[in-house]
């Protein structure tokens, strides 16, 4: 089967014209850098949450998936190594934008509000705090760069790339889509923060979610009930990983094994992260 990616965590491969399958494998990346550590079962936690989501906002907008059986995958994905962290789905035009959507203010949106008052090129209120629920979500996209950053985009130049119409449907079902599962999630005390979606358009011209939906490595997850204005939050997502490498000053280059203890942990985070929002075991 021809493989035609081999992203930071997904390897994508071409059935036939018209479908692909997905593999989520148990790399991890961070900072823009895979790591040299595998987090075993991540693979199979991100799809199924993906899988969770993309469910539940069906109402919303369609999605790409036709299939996470193995059974009707292609006869050489039907063995164990594939198991739970693969999906058959539509083959689509992607779009070329990250679509980042935030609820709070935190992370790089925080360091550029303490400088200019602005996330992205927004203006936002005077007096905000860290982590503060913002009174709307924004929308702040990138593109999507093939190596090192993604480049943060104003509204106008999505408008540019896709045109005017698509780009304002863009904006309007990222923050929908964020808005349902937030509050959803909510009601499980979990926060989330923001996330990033992509989208693509299918064979009749139907915008479509693909890739993945709010996992913990698109999104931040916050236990609502540590939540406190004014500082950095707890989480339950890959952001555990970005502090240890911060506070130890670990190279990503060196390929240097990151220990076990902290392995252990950023996979209890995730596996916590599953079973809080689908309330399934894993």
């Amino acid at each position: 089967m021809k493989k035609i990616s081999s992203g930071k965590v997904r390897e994508i491969y071409e059935v036939d014209e018209d479908k692909l399958l997905l593999v989520v494998s148990d790399r991890i990346s961070a900072f823009d850098y895979i790591l040299p550590s595998l987090v075993p079962n991540k693979g199979k936690i991100l799809n199924q949450i993906s899988k969770f989501w993309f469910d539940f906002i069906t109402d919303i907008i369609p999605n790409h998936v036709i299939s996470t059986n193995i059974k009707d995958f292609p006869e050489e994905f039907q063995t164990e190594e594939f198991e739970g962290r693969s999906m058959l789905v539509k083959k689509l035009k992607m779009l070329p934008i990250e679509c980042i959507v935030r609820g709070y203010i935190t992370g790089s949106g925080w360091k550029s509000y303490q400088n200019d008052g602005t996330v992205c090129g927004i203006t936002l209120p005077a007096g905000l705090q860290e982590s503060q629920k913002l009174p709307e979500p924004i929308f702040t996209p990138t593109t999507k760069a093939a190596e090192g950053h993604d480049e943060n985009i104003s509204f106008d130049e999505v408008c540019n790339l896709i045109g005017k119409d698509l780009a304002e449907e863009l904006r309007a079902k990222t923050i929908e889509v964020y808005q349902k599962c937030a509050d959803y999630a909510l009601t499980k005390g979990v926060i989330i923060a923001d996330t990033k979606f992509e989208f693509g358009i299918d064979e009749s011209g139907k915008l479509v979610i693909g890739d993945e939906v709010l996992t913990p490595d698109s999104s931040r997850f916050w236990p609502a009930a540590d939540y406190q204005v004014g500082r950095s939050q707890k989480s339950f997502d890959k952001q555990y990983l970005r502090d240890w490498m911060k506070s130890t000053g670990y190279n990503p280059e060196s390929g240097t094994p990151i220990p076990d203890d902290v392995i252990e942990t950023t996979v209890n985070k995730y596996i916590e992260a599953y079973e809080i929002l689908t309330e399934k075991k894993f």
